[in-house]
């Protein structure tokens, strides 16, 4: 992808999805806005004035339903002429926001593009969108939806990974997700917002004793969605411990011509998304992430840094068997696991998460790879300017 640059990648803290959570207050429209606001005061007047605003949002129902870009350019009071693009492409649609405006920018249709997403999951819950698809019968077997979790416990079963490696990345996202709160350059693009400005759902306290104490969380779906499964059993092996939390955030990057700003700080090297088969459901980042490696002309080993979706703690688990980085390249400042995954955000927060990292080793090439329900993802190379 030639010409393409993220002049800079914003993001909220993450709040818990419950009532009195520290973004609950704030409207999506008003987290978006926010972003805006910051990439303003950091990029200049072109963050204020972009040819177009897309954002990824998975729930687009009640709260953030009604095309919630275009109510986000008019909560922000962007230019009348700014496009608005909502889209869903589920966990993966704050990257496919990034990867859909720089698109644009290299064709040459834009000259700078507002590219993330947003997920109040206080507001709309987990499949609040309520949609014909996630009990559709008619659909041939290996296309019916089932819940991530019930997939990540079948690729776990399928994979032979066990209880004990799930536990292993699950306290690693934890310890490195607290110790990054207390370092300031892996917060660098980290925006206070509302009244938070850390972090909600870690769990410091996260031991590998209470990990190993934890209780499978999830076997009675397997009950509930048996048809959908072909009647098929495996071992529930997914515990709470396991689970990425439930939250609200929000993250926006500026990605432009390098004209846009006076120092932008990445180029975007390469992107790439997968579809992939959707009973196994979670394995279309890494096959993305090959995709984009490939048109980089790299490898892992190039990278100095990575943000790989911690989609449950398998699909972590089976990176790091399977592909064997290095893994103190991965998921520095703690991931999913620890930190939460508002869904339709997410992609652009790991966005802004590796632009931090990368500055903070004194990086040049990072990863960013996202994974979703039913055979979603996409990966994007970055290469770090200044």
């Amino acid at each position: 992808m030639e010409g393409v640059f993220i002049h800079d990648a914003l993001r909220t803290p993450r709040g818990k999805a419950k009532e009195g959570g520290g973004l609950a207050a704030l409207s999506p429209q008003e987290l978006v806005r926010q972003q805006i606001d910051a990439l303003e005061q950091r990029c200049g007047t072109h963050a204020r004035a972009p040819d177009s605003l897309m954002l990824g949002c998975v729930g687009q129902a009640d709260d953030q339903g009604g095309h919630i870009a275009l109510i986000a350019k008019l909560h922000a009071g962007l230019p009348d002429d700014t496009a608005a693009i909502s889209l869903n492409n589920y966990c993966a649609s704050g990257l496919t926001a990034i990867g859909q405006g720089a698109s644009l920018v290299a064709s040459r249709q834009a000259q700078g593009v507002l590219a993330g997403g947003v997920e109040c999951m206080s507001r709309v819950p987990f499949m609040g969108d309520r949609a014909a698809y996630y009990g559709d019968a008619s659909l041939p077997l290996r296309a019916r939806y089932i819940p991530v979790v019930l997939a990540a416990d079948r690729l776990a079963n399928a994979e032979g990974i066990k209880r004990e490696e799930l536990d292993a990345v699950a306290l690693a996202s934890q310890q490195k997700a607290a110790a990054a709160e207390n370092d300031p350059a892996l917060q660098r693009s980290r925006i206070a917002t509302g009244t938070l400005d850390g972090e909600e759902c870690i769990r410091p306290g996260t031991d590998g004793e209470s990990l190993a104490a934890m209780p499978p969380g999830f076997g009675a779906l397997q009950e509930h969605y048996g048809e959908a499964l072909g009647n098929e059993h495996f071992k529930p092996l997914h515990t709470i411990g396991h689970a990425p939390p439930v939250c609200d955030g929000a993250a926006l990057a500026l990605v432009g011509r390098r004209e846009l700003s006076e120092s932008p700080r990445a180029r975007i090297v390469a992107y790439a998304e997968c579809g992939g088969d959707p009973a196994a459901s979670l394995t279309a980042g890494l096959a993305s992430m090959d995709k984009a490696l490939e048109r980089a002309g790299m490898t892992l080993d190039d990278m100095d840094r990575i943000e790989f979706m911690e989609s449950f703690a398998v699909t972590i688990a089976k990176f790091l068997r399977d592909r064997r980085p290095d893994p103190a390249k991965v998921n520095v400042s703690g991931g999913h696991i620890a930190k939460g995954h508002p869904l339709g955000a997410s992609g652009a927060i790991l966005t802004s998460t590796l632009l931090d990292t990368l500055d903070a080793a004194d990086g040049t090439l990072g990863l960013v790879v996202v994974t979703g329900a039913s055979g979603t993802g996409a990966a994007m190379v970055v290469e770090r300017l200044n």
